[in-house]
């Protein structure tokens, strides 16, 4: 995969170049507007930054990752994934890169989507010897359990989420029962974030699974907790991924690679716009503040992109040429 990255960016930077005098033809592109909040406000940001930035005439369509990749691949339409999480279509990306159909452009998320297991920054720093889950798990009484304050508690992912499944089999390989600790059903999304938001309301520890860019974390400050073994792919796969397996080991979560997925044609029509497309990146913290910001205010995907745009402008004005960020700002 990585070696298919680079050539997509060397060809990517090729298409740029060979576009860049058309500009002023970008014509109509359509973006997909995943159904998940970074991604949606992603989207609404190359909307912004397109429209008034490069005169393109943009169209956003509803997406998800399955059945976007597969229409981009398939038909070339949307033109543009802002927000692709490619370990789930991995191998097809691959084929449709070495193929010319798709091109990958760059990194949405500069530190990738990340996983894990979390305790608020507050603990950390009272606690400073806690580096590891298996640090945090010497302290049960750190993390009193809602039902039982005299064991330690491990806030797991609601049924029917993936993350329960690796999560239980995680607290399995390490010993977690036997050294007091119990698992909490958080029950639902708003339990497992209710779950965090009293632990700060109340100063109190907890530890658990959660993952990043999220809300979440952009409002409460956590730190992601090592396992203190590198990634292991093969039993990940094999084990810690799925459910009853018989002999889970201690892993880490793999970091997702987050990347911006273009159509060929796009690519080929875009101009200098692709020159933006290549250069745009920011990170979890920037874009779990952002997301914070949305839930505190009910702010829709273009509220959040507007947002970001007016606060955060010595990140995403290194995205582009000072003319055009003076177009794009005096949009706002």
């Amino acid at each position: 995969m990585k070696k298919l990255l680079a050539s997509a960016i060397f060809a990517f930077g090729a298409y740029a170049l060979a576009g860049s005098a058309h500009a002023a033809d970008c014509g109509s592109v359509s973006i997909a507007e995943m159904n998940w909040a970074s991604a949606g406000v992603a989207a609404q940001v190359d909307k912004i930054i397109l429209q008034n930035g490069y005169g393109c005439n943009v169209t956003l369509v509803t997406g998800d990752t399955q059945p976007t990749f597969a229409s981009m691949n398939e038909k070339g339409q949307p033109d543009v994934a802002p927000e692709l999480w490619v370990n789930a279509v991995r191998t097809a990306l691959d084929k449709a890169v070495s193929e010319g159909r798709l091109i990958v452009a760059a990194p949405l998320l500069s530190d990738g989507g990340v996983e894990g297991w979390w305790i608020p920054k507050f603990l950390a720093d009272a606690h400073p010897d806690i580096k590891t889950v298996q640090d945090a798990l010497k302290h049960p009484e750190l993390f009193p359990a809602p039902e039982d304050p005299s064991k330690g508690a491990v806030y797991d992912c609601p049924a029917g989420w993936n993350c329960q499944i690796s999560t239980t089999n995680l607290y399995k390989a390490l010993g977690a029962e036997k050294l007091g600790f119990t698992l909490v059903d958080t029950g639902s999304a708003a339990g497992l974030d209710g779950s965090i938001a009293n632990a700060f309301e109340k100063k109190t520890g907890w530890l658990g699974y959660y993952w990043a860019p999220t809300a979440i974390l952009g409002k409460y400050e956590m730190v992601r907790l090592s396992f203190n073994v590198p990634h292991d792919k093969k039993d990940w796969d094999a084990c810690t991924s799925q459910q009853d397996c018989a002999n889970p080991k201690v892993n880490s979560y793999p970091v997702s690679d987050v990347y911006t997925v273009v159509t060929k044609d796009f690519a080929a029509k875009a101009g200098i716009a692709m020159d933006y497309m290549k250069t745009r990146k920011w990170d979890n913290g920037t874009v779990g503040k952002v997301l914070a910001w949305m839930t505190d205010n009910q702010g829709t995907n273009e509220d959040g992109a507007k947002y970001f745009l007016k606060t955060y402008p010595d990140m995403w004005t290194k995205w582009v040429a000072p003319d055009v960020a003076t177009k794009i700002k005096a949009s706002l």
